[in-house]
């Protein structure tokens, strides 16, 4: 009988991904919905999805302990992807999941960079340390886990090659962070969603980090743009900001843009998401553990703008 999976925060950017992954694989699906989130316009298109493939909607909310316990006593996996303003609440989860008893694994939302291995500047510091407090929570608490670093969103940042405030892909310059060498991954939301739900029951991937890291998703900034110009047949002008001007450009930023630009200081200045191996002791790396999976290459994916 495949485990019963509860996603919460599943209308949310990356949840919903999560949650239609978990539907088609054939995992019983929960989702738990605030009161306010069905009643919500912007979301009513979501919420028809999941009805219509067959996920059950479960009312409950981070702030009401009894609903959240009842939720998670009805399943066996619990995954979180709550956007940032929720972070911090997910110790609400782990107290539930702690008085169920019941939970054979739960994966924190992560769904980014490994907070473990970084070296980011503010205010995206204190966003990761959010993420790592609730790592050493789950752990202390001895619930089995998995963390998924999924590094990029292909969809928030190829659609305009990482150019700030674009619309579309760069025609004619583009604007280029520190040197352009260091190595980032993009990876497809559907994707992240597939092999997300793949490793909740996967004895391998158990109190381990899953990297979602596929060999052509693999990109420096400058391989980025080479691609691109090959699809437009087209030159760019590079415009290099340095490291310096990039740090200045982050503090004279407002919320949420610093963070933004934070995460990407983070990415293509310091490379924190391919500057460490993935050790055995640690971490598993997808694309390896499925390789049955078909992901969607950076290289397709540019295909739709060209």
């Amino acid at each position: 009988m495949a485990d019963k999976i509860l996603i919460i925060g599943g209308t949310g950017y990356i949840g919903k991904f999560i949650v239609a992954a978990s539907a088609k694989s054939g995992h019983p699906t929960f989702a738990l919905v605030r009161d306010t989130t069905l009643s919500d316009p912007t979301k009513s298109q979501i919420i028809k999805s999941f009805k219509s493939s067959g996920v059950t909607l479960v009312h409950g909310d981070l702030n009401d302990h009894q609903s959240l316990v009842k939720a998670i006593k009805e399943v066996d996996v619990v995954i979180s992807t709550v956007g940032g303003g929720q972070l911090q609440d997910q110790a609400k989860i782990i107290a539930a999941i702690k008085e169920a008893g019941n939970v054979k694994r739960f994966l924190p939302s992560e769904f980014g960079n490994d907070v473990d291995r970084l070296h980011a500047v503010e205010p995206a510091k204190s966003v990761f340390a959010i993420k790592v407090q609730i790592r050493r929570a789950i752990e202390a608490e001895g619930i089995p886990y998995t963390y998924v670093t999924s590094n990029f969103f292909a969809g928030y940042f190829l659609p305009t090659l990482v150019q700030p405030g674009a619309t579309a892909p760069p025609k004619d310059k583009v604007i280029i962070l520190g040197d352009g060498n260091p190595k980032a991954v993009f990876n497809k939301e559907d994707d992240i969603g597939t092999y997300t739900i793949r490793a909740v029951d996967d004895p391998r991937t158990l109190n381990k980090i899953l990297y979602i890291k596929p060999p052509q998703n693999i990109y420096s900034f400058n391989d980025l743009v080479s691609l691109w110009e090959k699809k437009i047949g087209k030159t760019l002008e590079r415009i290099h900001v340095p490291k310096e001007q990039v740090l200045k450009n982050i503090q004279e930023a407002e919320f949420p843009v610093n963070v933004i630009m934070a995460i990407s200081h983070s990415v293509f200045i310091e490379g924190d998401q391919t500057n460490f191996e993935i050790e055995p002791s640690f971490g598993v790396e997808a694309s390896e553990l499925y390789p049955d999976v078909k992901y969607t290459t950076v290289d397709e994916y540019l295909n739709q703008f060209a």
